[in-house]
């Protein structure tokens, strides 16, 4: 049904007539009354900054969107990195854009929304896990003393591999590094990790196997927080070491890996440390070596010339012959001596050095298993079904209790015998001879 022009209201002549401005200005008073203050949760879209430093975006949930703007001065003073897609709550008021006739809020802060939802799987997850025993101190193991075969799962061409390389190659360290690569990052890298993980203890070529990556957000980070990361971690039978430069206080790599090192930078100095203390104490062992070497050779010189000085107080020339004889004697025996006690030193210090390169954890893990079978054997000796199979019974009173003697015993008790093949029961006697005892069955 349509409505005839005629039927419409007409101005009047004194009715109150609203300019755009005015109108604008109205509504504008009564929005920005209404909504002083909030906080509006939302999708960051259409995000980009002027060059005047100030911030405009969109905020969006699934029905709908508001225009935000983000001054010059606000948005120096915010802690996070705004783009398109991050979810954050923002606290500001509710304004009017005149010119447009659209209103839009004023933002003062902004905090990412994303990272608490991140923080809280976290503390859920490690909560879970630490139930189940993954981050416990007595699962901890220490790292062999002087590694020389390093396995490192990260990125191949990260920058964290190459200054972790170029830290062991400045410090001097003399070893094997073996890089197994994965994604550190984004959608399938922590099954990629785990996967890395699983392959080196497999290959078990590595003594120690470092996880890790370099710094950066929580987001990019997140991939060693990880439930098949930390499992894959806590389940190598390789001791590990977790170096993921991270700006949160500890990841769950961190937790469930034996050592945690800051970065892999950090992990690099502390492989290389305890190989330079192994050097300082091996050339501390050949200096000393050297020492008493050279000071042998020294008193063998002074002998041979206390000798010479005494030869030549021998007027008679044979004596004289003589004793330069036994002095030239002396002289080649001390000097073979010498020889030989400085080729036996060096050989010993070669073992030494070669027996430090060797130092393995078989031999003692050899002689524990003999101790233990030996115990077991010990065990079984002491074993009371042996004593039984041997024709001993074990008899036991009401309650179980095991008798010891024959004053235990009363008449008509009721009896349980142990044999090595089983049980049966028991009555005493009505009465109990001195000088024997029978049972009815």
């Amino acid at each position: 049904m349509s409505t005839s022009m005629s039927t419409l209201p007409r101005p009047a002549e004194k009715a109150e007539i609203w300019t755009v401005s005015e109108l604008t200005e109205a509504i504008r008073e009564r929005l920005e009354g209404a909504f002083p203050e909030i906080w509006v949760r939302g999708e960051v879209s259409n995000f980009r900054r002027q060059s005047s430093g100030h911030c405009y975006f969109s905020l969006k949930d699934g029905d709908a969107q508001v225009s935000a703007v983000l001054f010059r001065m606000d948005a120096a003073r915010q802690n996070i990195d705004l783009r398109d897609g991050m979810e954050v709550v923002g606290f500001g008021r509710v304004s009017l854009y005149a010119q447009r006739g659209t209103y839009q809020v004023i933002f003062r802060l902004l905090v990412d929304e994303g990272a608490g939802r991140l923080r809280r799987a976290f503390e859920a997850l490690k909560a879970r896990l630490g139930e189940e025993g993954l981050f416990d101190a007595a699962r901890k193991r220490t790292l062999p003393r002087v590694p020389l075969r390093v396995g490192f799962v990260t990125s191949p061409t990260g920058a964290a591999l190459q200054d972790f390389k170029r830290i062991l190659e400045r410090r001097g360290w003399r070893g094997e590094v073996w890089v197994y690569p994965a994604r550190v990052q984004g959608n399938g890298a922590a099954e990629e990790i785990a996967a890395m993980i699983a392959r080196a203890n497999a290959q078990a070529r590595c003594e120690i196997l470092i996880v890790g990556r370099g710094g950066g957000s929580l987001e990019d980070l997140w991939a060693f927080n990880e439930e098949v990361v930390v499992r894959a971690i806590a389940a190598s039978r390789i001791p590990t070491v977790s170096a993921v430069g991270h700006e949160i206080d500890v990841a769950l790599s961190d937790l469930a890996a034996d050592v945690r090192a800051e970065t892999p930078s950090a992990a690099a100095e502390m492989i290389s440390s305890s190989f330079l203390e192994f050097l300082e104490s091996f050339a501390a062992v050949r200096e000393e070596l050297d020492r008493t070497l050279l000071d042998r050779l020294r008193r063998a010189r002074e002998r041979m010339e206390l000798w010479k000085a005494r030869a030549a107080r021998f007027h008679p020339q044979m004596r004289l012959q003589n004793a330069a004889l036994r002095l030239d004697d002396l002289q080649g025996r001390m000097q073979r001596q010498a020889r030989q006690r400085l080729d036996f030193a060096r050989d010993e210090l070669q073992n030494s050095a070669r027996a430090l390169r060797e130092i393995r954890p078989e031999e003692r893990l050899r002689w524990l298993r003999q101790k233990v079978t030996t115990l077991e054997d010990a065990l079984r000796a002491f074993d009371v079904s042996a004593t039984l199979r041997r024709g001993f019974v074990l008899l036991h009173g009401p309650g179980g209790r095991l008798l010891h003697s024959r004053s235990d015993l009363r008449p008509g008790m009721r009896l349980r015998a142990r044999f090595h093949d089983g049980e049966a029961e028991l009555v005493a006697p009505a009465r109990i001879e001195q000088t024997e005892i029978s049972f009815d069955t």
